[in-house]
């Protein structure tokens, strides 16, 4: 019995000594640095923490993996701190104004700031919606109004005598009527003069109506992989609302960047002002010299040329001629000349007229 079952023994032994052998090679292959390791399979743990899930299939915490490779198409830019501050400005602005307008209890809220590609953001808009296309006169340049239907319907219903305690009815498969477009119109006119009003202590500014549109492809102000800024506010009547979205183009803000870019108003980049100090104290210590000049005569280069030794130079001024006193080519001072302590005196009595002074 022994005699049979040694061949089967030593089998089992051979295998045995194969897989180990297999199994070295799966383990150097894994921690080899080189091309080896190319090779290895993940398993669903190391899958799920590439794609940013957890163990049960839900969303990380952080943004990770396949979140990070979508998310990289979306813009990045700097960040303009003053502008917010510019829009919330708005914000207190334009609920004054719509209470006005709509003589009802209007709140207006800022939901967020971000940044976008102009070609993505018209494909984002929800229509049927109204765009207003609006133009920065001393920026030259444009930007955009987005009005959502609800508060379209809502603001006509308000403006038309609509009962308090009912939504706005909204009807589908229309399109805007003038009475619709001519009250939006008039709302947006009010909603310029805040925008205008907001950026005026950063820079003066004036937005002005260009036109208004319900098709996207028709309110195209810049190239649709520009980026810009897009701003959403909320604007709630009691138990009516909707959505408003003011988008400018960096290249419309470009104008105002630098400002733009402060942390708080008044902010000056680089400026020392005991330095300031200083070298206007030194100005004051600074010694020029001036030139005192009798007269001045024309002459041609041919006569220049044939002047000899000898010649003389009629001159103009008289004993009650004013001498002109310079300092290089800048004309300083003027008054008559005389003599004092055996020396040639020049007594100023004004100042001359510079060039581009307004007499």
């Amino acid at each position: 019995m022994a005699e049979e079952n040694d061949p089967e023994v030593e089998g089992q032994d051979d295998e045995q000594v194969d897989e180990d052998a297999l199994m070295a090679e799966w383990e150097a292959m894994a921690g080899d640095d080189g091309g080896g390791s190319s090779a290895r399979v993940l398993d669903q743990e190391e899958i799920d923490s590439l794609l940013g899930l957890d163990g049960d299939g839900g969303d990380g915490g952080d943004q990770s993996g396949i979140q990070a490779i979508i998310n990289s198409a979306l813009v990045s830019y700097e960040r303009l701190p003053m502008l917010e501050v510019v829009f919330d400005r708005l914000v207190r602005m334009m609920s004054t104004s719509l209470r006005n307008f709509t003589s009802d209890n209007v709140e207006v809220s800022l939901d967020n700031i971000t940044s976008i590609r102009f070609g993505d953001y018209l494909n984002s808009i929800p229509l049927p919606a109204m765009l207003t296309v609006f133009k920065a006169e001393e920026w030259d340049n444009y930007g955009l109004i987005t009005i959502d239907s609800t508060l379209i319907y809502s603001i006509v219903d308000v403006l038309l005598g609509g009962r308090r305690g009912t939504a706005a009815m909204r009807i589908e498969g229309r399109p805007y009527t003038t009475i619709e477009r001519n009250l939006m119109e008039r709302m947006v006119h009010v909603v310029l003069g805040d925008i205008s009003a907001a950026f005026d202590p950063l820079s003066p500014v004036t937005f002005s109506f260009d036109r208004l549109e319900t098709n996207p492809r028709f309110a195209t102000i810049a190239r649709h992989a520009n980026a810009a800024v897009v701003a959403r506010l909320r604007v709630d009547m009691e138990d009516r609302g909707g959505r408003m979205e003011v988008l400018l183009p960096y290249a419309t803000l470009e104008p105002v960047r630098e400002m733009l870019l402060q942390m708080f108003m008044g902010e000056k980049f680089g400026r020392d002002s005991i330095w300031e100090s200083h070298l206007t104290a030194e100005l004051w210590q600074t010694e020029v010299s001036l030139r005192a000049v009798l007269d001045e005569v024309d002459a041609t280069l041919g006569d220049v040329l044939n002047w000899k030794v000898g010649d003389f130079i009629p001159l103009n001024a008289t004993p009650q001629s004013k001498v002109s006193l310079r300092c290089g080519d800048v004309k300083m001072f003027a008054g008559p000349m005389g003599r004092r302590n055996e020396h040639i005196a020049v007594r100023i009595q004004n100042k001359s007229a510079r060039e581009g002074d307004v007499a």
